[in-house]
């Protein structure tokens, strides 16, 4: 196969024809000389809103690969890489007991399919409800704030990102391709193939559920095991190594591997691990608000009079405070919906979902600050407090409900009244407030300074009608489990991975975290 890059083609005539005819001259050889073409990757030229394209990277097959090669000189064109997942298993040791994976979001889910598919026969333990009772608890949260704090947006089978956008976009270095294996894994269990070569991928939370069923019935047909309603309580712990596992206050399971997918909002559980001595660490988060503006103001401030010849438009901005931190979007929702993500009694998050095909009127992002241990302190379990501090506010002065206010008004320090041309898209109740009695001071005025200069690059992004709500605390983990090389922790046998860990964020990011650990067990053990 040979690889071809930068294979432009207008966005009014978007076809595999056209992809074929740019492709062939391209090479300098006729149309019919390919034999097969697969697209690799696809991303939107916007820069000139006149001339929008649509950018690809294919891999063809054609008649006499290396003279087409030799013949077209450049950067371009070349044979197409490998790039297929290897899983090496090179153990000598046999397991005493099979493996315990505790928590099934993303992480915790691909390391379970690896193992199992590998005749590891894992048990995977879930504090939540499966997905599709867990879908029951939280929607009776949203329309009668009825809270499950065991089985809600943020815990339950699918972790936190079953009920958000299923974006499975990533920055990070792949030469394993692992991700191209994570999106595979999907794709079997029944994702839309275009998330291989989508630029910014998505699944939506809607086909994100009947994914995860149809991942964890091959899970289980492959030997694995899944337990619900079981919450990790104790470790009992001999002479530095993992021996069992309490569960539920009242039961002990043996164990000598133990994989820790706890997720970031398993504050009871660092706690436990804490008194059990597991190396931890504080770690700088991020904290602010969402933001909701019409979709077709996003839309058409980034693609302009062709914006309906498009999917709708999505953005990452970022901003450097006067007093130096980081102002970020952060889990931009197209066509989406602000939910509350609460988990815990008396204490409110929020978040943002979209289902696949982002057809709310609505586009809606996290706008967040950087923090660090000079903001919230410096022993460890300091900035989960914050955070807890800032969710307490948010359910005060929301009543319980999602705190909501006008940009102008919270501008201007006021209580809004009544919405504007932008309307509410949320999944739970919502009440007027005032944001800056929610956040500290200095994370309002940068979120301020910041909103007004993103109006430079979406013009409309700083309008008065904009919709703020409080309050977004669990962009990230604010504990690290320290870990080696080998993903072991301080404690012989127990491997921390994960969101919760603090060594992913995202989707990809976890489900990737998952399969390293996997493939870490293969080199020790043999899968009989």
């Amino acid at each position: 196969m040979i690889r071809v890059r930068q294979v432009k083609v207008s966005i009014k005539n978007n076809t595999i024809d056209e992809i074929l005819n740019k492709t062939s001259k391209k090479l300098k050889i006729k149309r019919e000389y390919i034999k097969k073409i697969d697209i690799i990757k696809e991303s939107i030229d916007a820069r000139n809103k006149n001339n929008i394209n649509y950018v690809y990277e294919v891999d063809v097959e054609v008649l006499d690969e290396n003279i087409v090669i030799k013949k077209v000189k450049s950067n371009d064109i070349f044979l197409s890489p490998n790039d297929d997942y290897i899983f090496n298993i090179t153990g000598k040791y046999k397991m005493k007991y099979r493996p315990i994976i505790v928590g099934a979001g993303p992480a915790g889910l691909f390391c379970a399919y690896m193992l199992s598919k590998y005749n590891y026969k894992p048990l995977i333990i879930e504090r939540g409800e499966k997905v599709e009772d867990r879908i029951k608890n939280v929607n009776e949260f949203w329309n009668y704030s009825k809270l499950n704090i065991n089985s809600n947006v943020q815990f339950g089978e699918g972790g936190a990102g079953t009920f958000s956008d299923g974006k499975l976009n990533t920055l990070v270095k792949d030469k394993e391709n692992r991700m191209k294996k994570v999106f595979e894994i999907f794709i079997e269990c029944g994702a839309p193939k275009e998330i291989l070569y989508k630029k910014n991928p998505h699944i939506g939370t809607d086909k994100l559920r009947d994914i995860i069923i149809n991942m964890r019935n091959k899970i289980i047909n492959y030997g694995g095991e899944f337990r619900y309603n079981t919450i990790l309580t104790d470790l009992i712990i001999e002479e530095n190594s993992i021996r069992q596992i309490e569960v539920n206050n009242n039961e002990l399971i043996n164990c000598d591997n133990l994989i820790l997918a706890i997720g970031h909002s398993a504050r009871d559980t660092f706690y436990m691990l804490n008194k059990n001595k597991l190396n931890m660490s504080s770690k700088p988060f991020a904290v602010g608000i969402r933001i909701s503006h019409t979709q077709k103001m996003i839309n058409d401030a980034l693609y302009g009079v062709n914006s309906k010849l498009l999917d709708p438009a999505n953005y990452k901005l970022t901003y450097k405070s006067k007093d130096n931190r980081g102002v970020y979007s952060f889990c931009m929702c197209p066509g989406g919906y602000v939910v509350n993500s609460s988990s815990e009694e008396k204490r409110l998050v929020i978040n943002g979902m979209s289902n696949y095909k982002r057809d709310s009127l609505n586009a809606n992002s996290a706008l967040v600050v950087s923090v660090s241990e000079e903001d919230f302190g410096f022993e460890l379990f300091d900035g989960m407090k914050f955070q807890m501090m800032l969710e307490e506010k948010a359910y005060k002065y929301g009543n319980g409900k999602i705190p909501v206010q006008l940009f102008k008004d919270f501008l201007n320090n006021k209580i809004s009244d009544h919405f504007e041309s932008v309307k509410p898209i949320f999944k739970g109740n919502y009440e007027f407030c005032n944001i800056n009695d929610i956040l500290p001071k200095y994370i309002c005025d940068d979120l301020k300074d910041a909103i007004i200069y993103f109006n430079k690059i979406i013009n409309g992004y700083s309008n008065d009608d904009a919709i703020i709500a409080a309050v977004e605390t669990r962009t990230s983990s604010p504990i690290r489990i320290i870990r080696d090389d080998n993903y072991m922790s301080n404690i012989k046998g127990i491997y921390p991975i994960g969101e919760g860990s603090g060594y992913s964020g995202g989707i990809t990011t976890s489900a990737m975290d998952g399969i390293r650990v996997s493939e870490k067990l293969a080199k020790i053990y043999i899968n009989e």
